[in-house]
């Protein structure tokens, strides 16, 4: 042992860093199975690998690879005889289940993304987004130009939201409106379910063209769409005329200006006794409190690479709703298991 090593021994964890550095090889098992639709296929019931290659138009030794490696993530389970039969883990990666999160992975997972993460040390040297450098355009231009990007991208808004419905609706206090705006809401999964908690209430659901996504069907199945209306459009120019406006998981996109824009859309609409309810993760101010906000904390990062977006905290929402004509009143975490917060502001 040399001097130095005497000096300084090897003390750290090095499992749990192998962990972290072999963490990106399942998440695109995931990410894959998901694509492949394979969960989709083994609804029905088991397959043998081969069937499956067949299915999902994949060489079948690769299939099998994947396959192997799936199980041992929990996401299949291989039988004694060639059988492939999908377990409850498996069945999260199905399109539209309850708790999916098969588009999630395929956003996140997927090549735009993964190629931004790449690029996470350039982000931290300049503070630049990568989306743009590595794809030629912006992401919501990318979203806007690729259809199936952007319908993976709406239905994985919609899986992130379904978990947070019941915690959106617990905490934010809708007494005495009766007009509701979903600024940014996509295809209305947060919307319908609270016009569902609320049958006095009416909605508007707005967003761009492209962002509505199926609205109309995810609002028709829930049996609000004849309290709802839908609308296209810009928020950061305008914004529908509501009693009260709820902004989830938009402003986190965004830098600062451009978030001051989209707030003072939502200004100049509402009216002087109006409510306006954000929705998004809160991060704390002290240090010592970040140890359980790991998801919130990647999520700070993604937005970094990907949009040029941040997670913030207390403060730096009631800087933005000040700057842009709101007082900022109250700050109620959701209940567990989702790590949202709503943000109570009005009209200052």
């Amino acid at each position: 042992m040399t001097t130095t090593d005497t000096a300084h021994p090897v003390t750290g964890d090095r499992e749990r860093l192998l962990g972290m550095l072999f963490g990106f090889f399942p998440a695109q098992v995931l990410q894959t199975v998901a694509r492949l639709d394979v969960a989709e296929h083994l609804a029905a019931g088991p397959l043998t690998a081969t069937e499956l290659a067949v299915r999902t138009g994949t060489d079948p030794d690769a299939q099998y690879r994947l396959l192997r490696a799936a199980s041992v993530l929990g996401l299949v389970e291989l039988t004694v005889d060639g059988t492939v039969s999908l377990t409850p883990d498996g069945a999260l990666l199905r399109r539209g289940e309850p708790g999916s999160l098969g588009r999630l992975a395929m956003l996140f997972c997927g090549e735009k993304t993964w190629r931004s993460w790449g690029e996470l040390a350039q982000s931290v040297r300049t503070g630049e987004p990568a989306w743009e450098r590595v794809t030629g355009t912006s992401t919501f231009a990318a979203f806007d130009d690729d259809p199936e990007l952007s319908a993976t991208f709406t239905e994985a808004m919609a899986e992130g939201t379904r978990g947070a419905v019941p915690g959106v609706v617990a905490s934010a206090d809708l007494t005495g409106v009766a007009t509701l705006a979903d600024i940014g809401g996509g295809n209305g999964t947060l919307l319908a379910g609270i016009l569902a908690a609320h049958p006095d209430l009416r909605g508007i659901l707005f967003d761009s063209p492209s962002g509505l996504g199926d609205a109309d069907e995810v609002l028709t199945a829930a049996g609000v769409a004849d309290r709802c209306e839908t609308a296209g459009g810009d928020f950061f120019t305008e914004v529908p005329t509501a009693d009260a406006y709820v902004v989830k998981s938009v402003l986190h996109d965004w830098d600062d200006e451009r978030c001051r824009r989209i707030l003072a859309a939502v200004r100049a609409a509402i009216g002087d006794d109006g409510a306006l309810f954000v929705v998004e993760p809160v991060l704390p101010r002290e240090p010592g409190e970040l140890a359980d906000r790991q998801i919130t904390l990647m999520s700070d990062l993604n937005m970094l690479v990907c949009t040029g977006g941040k997670e913030r905290t207390s403060d730096e929402f009631a800087a933005l709703f000040t700057a842009s004509g709101f007082t900022l009143e109250s700050v109620t975490a959701c209940p567990p298991p989702t790590g949202y917060s709503v943000l109570r502001a009005r009209p200052a």
